[in-house]
């Protein structure tokens, strides 16, 4: 009887398995399950993109589900194991989904100001005595989530090539979590310096979240590549070559608006090279 209880529940562990697997690949799914940023509350950021669901249920004629994971980490791993079609990744978090997992293909990076790059800045409290970047050494400095490009990745080499600071070593990390907080941080003495993206600081000062009396740039970056927008490879080829037009074609500035995007442009992967090089540079593993 023990025998014939375990065989059956291998047979369905067996059976749960292989229609995971088969989900995962379908390549013309009825539904796209689609994961934005996770760079506010899953509520906010569903709601605002409603009509880029719509425009995309229309273009497609296809059901999509928007999907706002925990953090960078969580959408890697659920694009890994077959719960997303396509993804909004930040430069890093898409180069550390492919080192791990081949399936992937970037096709679509946001444009702003007529560019697919931007750049990260570090900055510091406005009455700070730090002009330069080797004062630093020994100081808290305030990153965002480990996975992002402009507040961990760039930030971090910027102060090893302009500062010759070792980050295992000359100064403690400390990571906030999103952009904004980092802002936050810096404005109100809490860290010696942060990190993060150039836009969304300009956003964060237009929007009057942060006061910009209160900090001042230190260093800014070279441009980064932008965003990409990725699918699964096995996507049917007709699928993808919609996908594509649609995002291609979206000039729509009120379904642009919530992606903080003028438009979107082609993409491919060898765009990522430099996160890898940077990475490289810096001893960082692709694969934590």
């Amino acid at each position: 009887m023990k025998t014939i209880k375990t065989t059956l529940i291998f047979a369905i562990l067996l059976s749960i398995i292989i229609t995971g697997t088969a989900l995962a690949g379908k390549s013309d799914p009825e539904t796209l399950r689609i994961a934005l940023l996770p760079d506010e509350s899953p509520e906010t950021l569903v709601e605002v993109n409603k009509p880029f669901k719509e425009y995309l249920e229309k273009k497609l004629n296809k059901n999509i589900e928007l999907v706002v994971t925990t953090d960078y980490s969580s959408m890697i791993e659920a694009f890994r194991h077959g719960k997303l079609e396509m993804a909004f990744f930040g430069p890093l978090s898409y180069v550390m989904l492919q080192s791990r997992y081949d399936n992937v293909e970037p096709f679509a990076a946001k444009m702003k100001d007529g560019k697919t790059s931007y750049n990260s800045i570090l900055i510091v409290p406005s009455d700070s005595p730090i002009h330069f970047i080797w004062q630093l050494e020994g100081k808290d400095i305030g990153f965002g989530d480990p996975a992002s490009t402009s507040s961990h990745l760039i930030p971090k080499q910027m102060l090893a090539k302009f500062g010759d600071l070792d980050p295992s070593k000359d100064f403690q990390t400390r990571h906030l979590g999103a952009h904004d907080a980092v802002a936050m941080a810096v404005m109100n003495k809490r860290v010696a310096a942060g990190g993060l993206s150039l836009p969304i600081l300009n956003s964060l000062i237009r929007r009057g979240v942060v006061d910009p009396t209160k900090v001042r740039q230190i260093q800014i970056s070279s441009p980064i590549p932008e965003y990409p927008f990725v699918y699964r490879k096995n996507l049917k080829p007709g699928l993808k070559k919609n996908i594509r037009q649609a995002f291609f074609n979206l000039e729509d500035e009120a379904i642009l608006k919530p992606l903080r995007a003028e438009g979107f442009a082609p993409i491919n992967d060898s765009a990522y090279d430099i996160i890898r090089e940077t990475t490289s540079i810096l001893n960082m593993s692709l694969g934590n």
